[in-house]
């Protein structure tokens, strides 16, 4: 598993880009900063990148809810943790969420994938 530096990756200086992070680079979960970034900071373009071994592909949300439950004794049955099994189409469908949502202005939206064995950002074809 990695964690990702978004602005040394993608080569961006600091006040290029409003980057948002959190675990897989999901935007249901990033909804509300992209919403801010857009209506206060004038954000006009998105741009959504997840990257290869990603820890997000090592489990379900049935599993950390039992690991939560054992370790913690904790009950986050109401918790999306948001994991996938498909790289390729965990950024398909982010794009799909912010191109659906009214909350989002009409923007460019692309997404990619970082591979961290290579070093090359992969764009993903819409379907």
């Amino acid at each position: 598993m990695y964690s990702i530096d978004p602005a040394r990756v993608l080569g961006l200086e600091e006040g290029d880009a409003h980057v948002i992070r959190n675990a897989g680079g999901r935007v249901s979960d990033a909804l509300r900063s992209i919403i801010i970034s857009q209506q206060l900071l004038g954000t006009r373009e998105i741009v959504i990148v997840h990257h290869t071994n990603c820890g997000m592909l090592t489990f379900t949300d049935e599993s950390i809810r039992d690991k939560i439950r054992a370790d913690l004794h904790q009950n986050v049955d109401h918790i999306a943790f948001l994991p996938f099994g498909d790289l390729e189409q965990s950024v398909r469908d982010d794009i799909k969420i912010l191109k659906d949502s009214p909350l989002i202005l009409d923007v460019p939206i692309t997404g990619y994938f970082y591979e961290v064995e290579t070093g090359k950002i992969v764009q993903v074809e819409e379907r």
